[in-house]
C-alpha cells in the first residue's frame, strides 16, 4: 500500500512540471498515470489514445484514451471547466459499442472527475484533485491491473435508496394504523418536499428538520408544529414576525393547497429525522420517485434493492428525439435574429408523456431543455456585442408548465408533479452554474425558485387511451408492459372491449403497448417527434403490424432505435426503444442491439439509410405473403395446452393409475421443451391424463381410475373459474364457462395434431422458445406440450430443412421474441417459410442423408458425454474446430442446393423472393410444392429411418 502511495506520490510531482497542454502532453500524463497505478503504461496496459468515435450528425471526434471495458478519459488543457465537457463525454460513451467502458474520467491537469453512466447520470461519483490523489487515489481503484472496487463520495443512487426507504417506511406505518391512504399519500409528499426545500435553499437551512426534533425531545405536537408549517408553505400571505414560521415562503397552491395534518408516532417521526439526515441535495429525483412508489405497502425494506430506469437509459430517448435536433437547430444559426427565433420556440416547446409514472422521463427532458436554453443563451452572448445583448438577458424563460402527464395512477401522478417542482430549483441552480462557467459578461438574471408551479392542468391523472391529449412538439415515455395474453385478466374484459372498439386497427394479439404507439403517432404534427420504450416484441409479428408498421407507412421515419436490450427498470424485461419523426429525415441512422440476457451485455450498432418496422439491419421480410400451400398442410402446429396441474402424473403415479386396464389409454408421457434441450437422452419424467377424444362425461367416466384422479385434481378449479367469470361479465358464455362444460379436457387439446401424429412412427418438435437451432424426432407414443412447435412430418428431408441454418435465418427474422430468446410462431414462421420447389431426387437425398448423419452424430457425442441437447449445442459457442459445426455445414450445404441457391446468395433474399414467387404462383392456380416429401419422391418408406426420442422399455 506505502509503494502504490509513493508512486502516486511521484506521479503528482511529475505532472506538477507540466504545462496543462491538452494535445501535447495529454498522453504522456495518461502513461505515467497507468505507471503510478502498477501498469508499465497504457500500452501495455492495453489502452489505446486517440480513439476514433463517430458521433451522429458530427464528424468523427477521437477520444483521449479508451480502456476497454473499464475506461474512457477525456482530457482538458490546465484550468479549463470540466462542466463544459460532460455531454461531449456521455456522446463518446454512448457510441463506444460493443463494450463501453464503465467508467469515464474527465481530467484537466488538476481535478479528475470520476462518472458511471449507468448508475448516475448527472453529477460524478466523486472528484478527486491532483493534489488530494495521493490519500484518496482508492477513487481510481479500477485502473489497478486487478480491477478494484473503488471507494466513492459522492453516489446519489445510495442516498436517494435510503431517502425513499425511509420515506416509504413513514407511509407503510401510517396506513397500518389506518390513516386514510390519501390523506397519508399526500402528506407524505409534503414531507418529501420540504426535506428538499430545506437543504436547497427553499426553506430556512434545517428548517423541518428543527421541527422533527422538537417533536421528538420536547414533545410538541407534530400535527400542530408541522401541519402549521405545511399551512405556511400553501399561503402567500407571510406569517407574522413572532411566529416559528415568519421565514417560510410561499411555495404554491397545489400541494399545499389543502393541508391535513397527521400526529406522527415516535417511531415515525424517527424515521422523518433519519431521511431528514440524508443530504436531499444529493437526492435524484429522477429515480426518487420510482424507488419511493415501489417501497410503499411494502414490509420489507424494498428500496434499498428495486429496480429503477436508469437515466442513461431514459436518455436513449431524450437525446434524439429532444436534445439532438435542438442542438443541431442552434449550432447552424449565426445570425440575432436566429436564435432569438429559437428562443422562442424552446420557450413554447411542448412535452408530453401519456404514461408519466414517477415523472422520471418528463425530468430528465426539463433538465435538458434547460441546458438547451442555457447554450442558446451562452451564443449569443458570445457572438454578439453587450450593446445588443443587454435587452436580452439571462433570464431563464423555460417553465415546468410547458411539460405534460398523464397515468391512470393517481399517486403517480401527484409524484410525478413533486419531481418536477423539485427539478425547478435544481435546473435553475445548473442553469447559473453553466452560465457562470461560460464566463457572460453581464450579470445573471436567474428566475425566481420559489413560488413552485402549479402543475395541477399539466399532470392529470386519465386514462391515456381514452381521454384527448394536449398537442406536443414531442412525445417521450415508457408505456406499460402488459402482454396480451395478460390484458384481459389485469384491466378486465370490458377493458380490453373497450380498447378493441376504440383502436379497430390494432390486430387483437398485439401488446398493449403497441396501442400507446399507435396513439402518439396519430397525436404527432407534422414534423413532431416521438421517442418510446416497448418491450421488444413491438417489431414483431401482429405488434409491429399494429404500431411500427403503421408509424412508417404513415409518414413517420424512425431516426434512432435500441431493437433489443436489457432493461435497467426490470431485471426480467426486454426492450425496444423507437425515436422517429412524423416527415422526412435524411442521412444515416444508428440502430443499437444488446447481445445478451445482462444489463452489462456488449452491444452492436449499425448505421442505415432507413431503419425498418423489425428493427433488424437485415433484409426486411415483415412483407413476406402467407403461404396457403403450408397453411393447409398440416405440418405445424402448437402442443397441447394442459391447463391445469392436475392432468399431470409423476411416474410413479402413472403406474399406479396404469394398473387400471381402463385408464391405460389415456395415460401417455408428456414432453416439455425444457425437458427435450436439457434431459439426457430428452426423455421426460411427465406424464399426463389425456381424455381430449372424450365427447362427454360418460365416456370419460369409462376410464375410472384416471377419471377419479382429475375430478378430485381438475374440476373443483375449473368449476370455480367458470362462477367467476359468469360473475365478473354476466355473461353466461365465455371461454372459462365453455372449458367447464368439457372439463374432463385439456384447455387446448389439440385433436389434429394428435390426429396427425397418431398416423405417423415419429414427428419433428423444437422448443418453441430457444436461443438455439435444436429440432429433434419424437415417438408419437409421447404426447406433445404446449411448450413444443410440433410437425407432423416423419422424413429425413423435412427434418433436414427444419433444422437448416436457411430455415433459422427464417425463423429469427419473422419469430416473436422472450426476452431474448426466439418463440417460434407458426403463422408467421412456418405459414411463410417456402420449401424447395423444384429439388432433384438426388438433392433430396443428399439432404436426407446428411440430416441422419448430423442425428447420428449428435447421439454419439451425447452418449459419451451423457450430455443433452443444449449440452451439446453450448459446444458451438467455443471457438475452433467442432465435428458438430461441420456436420450442419454439410446439411445447410445439401440444403442450398435444393433450393438451387448460390453460395454467396444472400439465404433472406432468397426466401422472401421464393415466398413471392410461390404466392403469386397459388394466386394463379399454379401447382408448388408443400413442406413435406416432394413430388419426385415415390417411395417415401427410404427416407423414414427409425431413430426418436422415446421412452425406454
Amino acid at each position: 500500500m506505502e509503494d502504490t502511495r509513493n508512486k502516486i506520490i511521484s506521479f503528482v510531482e511529475y505532472a506538477r512540471q507540466l504545462k496543462g497542454d491538452e494535445k501535447g502532453e495529454a498522453q504522456v500524463f495518461c502513461d505515467r498515470l497507468f505507471q503510478a497505478f502498477n501498469h508499465q503504461g497504457y500500452k501495455e496496459a492495453g489502452a489505446e489514445l486517440e480513439y476514433r468515435v463517430k458521433v451522429k450528425g458530427k464528424s468523427t471526434k477521437f477520444a483521449d484514451l479508451l480502456w476497454r471495458p473499464r475506461l474512457l478519459m477525456e482530457m482538458k488543457k490546465w484550468g479549463e471547466k470540466l462542466e463544459r465537457h460532460y455531454q461531449q463525454a456521455f456522446e463518446y460513451w454512448l457510441e463506444l459499442v460493443p463494450h463501453r467502458p464503465q467508467y469515464v474520467i474527465l481530467c484537466n491537469f488538476d481535478e479528475f472527475w470520476i462518472y458511471d453512466f449507468d448508475i448516475q447520470l448527472q453529477e460524478p461519483l466523486d472528484k478527486v484533485t491532483l493534489e488530494d490523489l495521493p490519500n484518496r487515489y482508492t477513487v481510481l481503484n479500477f485502473l489497478f491491473p486487478e480491477n478494484r472496487k473503488p471507494l466513492f463520495n459522492n453516489n446519489l443512487v445510495d442516498v436517494t435508496r435510503k431517502a425513499a426507504d425511509n420515506v416509504a417506511q413513514v407511509f407503510n406505518r401510517l396506513v397500518e394504523r389506518r390513516e386514510k391512504k390519501d390523506i397519508a399519500q399526500k402528506f407524505i409528499l409534503q414531507c418529501v418536499v420540504a426535506l428538499f426545500a430545506e437543504d436547497i435553499d427553499l426553506l430556512p437551512r434545517g428548517l423541518f428538520s428543527e421541527f422533527l426534533d422538537d417533536c421528538r425531545t420536547n414533545k410538541i405536537s407534530s400535527y400542530d408544529l408541522i401541519g402549521g408549517l405545511f399551512n405556511q408553505m400553501g399561503s402567500d400571505r407571510p406569517a407574522p414576525q413572532d411566529s416559528r414560521y415568519r421565514n417560510v415562503p410561499y411555495f404554491n397552491a397545489g400541494l399545499f393547497s389543502k393541508v391535513e395534518p397527521i400526529a406522527l408516532t415516535r417511531g415515525e417521526l424517527d424515521l422523518l429525522a433519519s431521511a431528514a439526515s440524508e443530504k436531499w441535495s444529493k437526492v435524484e429525483p429522477a429515480i426518487f420517485g420510482t424507488l419511493f412508489e415501489s417501497s410503499m405497502g411494502k414490509e420489507e425494506r424494498h428500496a434499498l434493492g428495486a429496480h429503477y430506469t436508469s437515466p442513461a437509459d431514459i436518455q436513449k430517448v431524450v437525446l434524439p428525439t429532444i436534445v439532438r435536433p435542438w442542438q443541431q437547430r442552434i449550432d447552424v444559426a449565426n445570425k440575432l435574429n436566429e436564435l432569438l427565433a429559437l428562443r422562442q420556440e424552446l420557450i413554447n416547446f411542448k412535452v408530453l408523456d401519456p404514461a408519466c409514472g414517477s415523472g422520471n422521463f418528463l425530468y430528465v427532458a426539463y433538465r435538458e431543455i434547460k441546458r438547451l436554453e442555457a447554450s442558446l443563451l451562452n451564443k449569443i452572448h458570445d457572438n454578439f456585442s453587450l450593446r445588443t445583448t443587454s435587452s436580452i438577458g439571462t433570464i431563464s424563460l423555460v417553465k415546468t408548465n410547458q411539460f405534460y402527464g398523464l397515468d391512470i395512477k393517481p399517486f403517480a401522478v401527484e409524484l410525478a408533479k413533486v419531481t418536477l417542482m423539485i427539478a425547478k430549483k435544481l435546473a435553475l441552480d445548473e442553469e447559473n452554474q453553466l452560465l457562470n462557467v461560460a464566463q457572460t459578461s453581464l450579470s445573471l438574471e436567474m428566475d425566481r425558485a420559489l413560488p413552485l408551479d402549479n402543475l395541477d392542468q399539466n399532470i392529470r391523472c386519465d386514462d391515456a387511451l381514452f381521454c384527448d391529449w394536449v398537442k406536443a412538439n414531442a412525445i417521450i415515455g415508457n408505456p406499460p408492459y402488459q402482454s396480451k395474453n395478460k390484458m384481459q385478466q389485469e384491466y378486465g374484459e370490458d377493458y380490453v372491449s373497450q380498447l378493441r372498439e376504440k383502436y379497430q386497427e390494432v390486430p387483437g394479439r398485439a401488446d398493449y403497448c403497441v396501442y400507446w404507439f399507435r396513439r402518439t403517432h396519430d397525436e404527432l404534427s407534422t414534423g413532431g417527434r416521438a421517442g418510446l420504450v416497448g418491450t421488444n416484441t413491438i417489431r414483431q409479428n401482429y405488434s409491429r403490424e399494429g404500431g411500427l408498421d403503421y408509424i412508417v407507412n404513415n409518414g413517420g421515419t424512425i431516426t434512432e432505435a435500441v431493437s433489443t436490450q436489457v432493461w435497467s427498470g426490470s431485471a426480467v424485461v426486454h426492450v425496444s426503444i423507437v425515436n422517429w419523426i412524423k416527415g422526412e429525415e435524411s442521412g444515416q441512422k444508428k440502430l443499437y442491439t444488446q447481445v445478451g440476457d445482462d444489463v452489462d451485455s456488449p452491444w452492436e450498432v449499425v448505421e442505415l439509410e432507413k431503419i425498418n418496422s423489425s428493427l433488424s439491419a437485415k433484409l426486411d421480410v415483415t412483407q413476406a405473403k402467407k403461404l396457403l400451400v403450408n397453411i393447409n398442410s398440416g405440418a405445424c402446429y402448437q402442443g397441447q395446452t394442459h391447463g391445469h396441474k392436475g392432468f399431470l402424473l409423476t411416474a410413479q403415479q402413472a403406474k399406479i393409475i396404469a394398473k387400471d386396464e381402463s385408464s391405460q389409454s389415456v395415460i401417455h408421457p408428456y414432453l416439455i421443451g425444457n425437458s427435450l434441450l436439457g434431459n439426457y437422452k430428452s426423455l421426460t419424467s411427465r406424464y399426463c391424463i389425456d381424455m381430449n377424444h372424450c365427447q362427454d362425461s360418460v365416456s370419460a367416466m369409462k376410464h375410472s381410475l384416471a377419471f377419479e384422479h382429475i375430478q378430485k385434481n381438475v374440476f373443483p378449479t375449473i368449476e370455480k373459474n367458470a362462477n367467476d367469470e359468469r360473475k365478473q361479465t354476466g355473461k353466461e358464455n365465455g371461454p372459462r364457462q365453455s372449458h367447464f362444460r368439457h372439463w374432463w379436457r385439456f384447455w387446448r387439446g389439440r385433436p389434429e395434431m394428435l390426429e396427425k401424429i397418431s398416423l405417423i412412427p415419429r414427428y419433428v418438435a423444437c422448443a418453441r422458445v430457444t436461443k438455439r437451432p435444436i429440432f429433434e424426432f419424437v415417438s408419437s407414443s409421447i404426447h406433445p406440450n404446449d411448450a413444443l412447435q410440433v410437425f407432423p412430418l416423419s422424413d429425413d428431408y423435412s427434418f433436414g430443412i427444419l433444422q437448416s441454418d436457411i430455415h433459422w435465418q427464417w425463423f429469427n427474422e419473422r419469430c416473436s421474441t422472450l426476452k431474448r430468446d426466439f418463440r417460434y410462431t407458426s403463422d408467421t414462421v412456418f405459414d411463410s417459410f417456402p420449401f424447395p420447389q423444384n429439388p432433384k431426387l438426388s438433392q433430396v437425398k443428399k439432404v436426407a442423408a446428411a440430416a441422419v448423419k448430423l442425428r447420428e452424430l449428435r447421439q454419439q457425442i451425447m452418449t459419451e458425454n451423457k450430455w443433452s441437447l443444449r449440452e451439446l449445442y453450448r459446444t458451438l459457442e467455443i471457438p475452433g474446430k467442432n465435428r458438430l459445426r461441420t456436420a450442419h455445414e454439410e446439411l445447410d450445404k445439401a440444403v442450398r442446393e435444393a433450393y438451387g441457391m448460390e453460395k454467396t446468395k444472400d439465404v433472406l433474399k432468397f426466401l422472401l423472393e421464393l415466398n413471392f414467387e410461390v404466392a403469386d404462383r397459388e394466386a394463379k392456380n399454379l401447382p408448388v410444392i408443400a413442406p413435406g416429401l416432394p413430388p419426385c419422391v415415390t417411395d417415401a418408406s427410404e427416407f423414414i429411418t427409425d431413430d426418436c426420442v422415446k421412452m425406454p422399455d
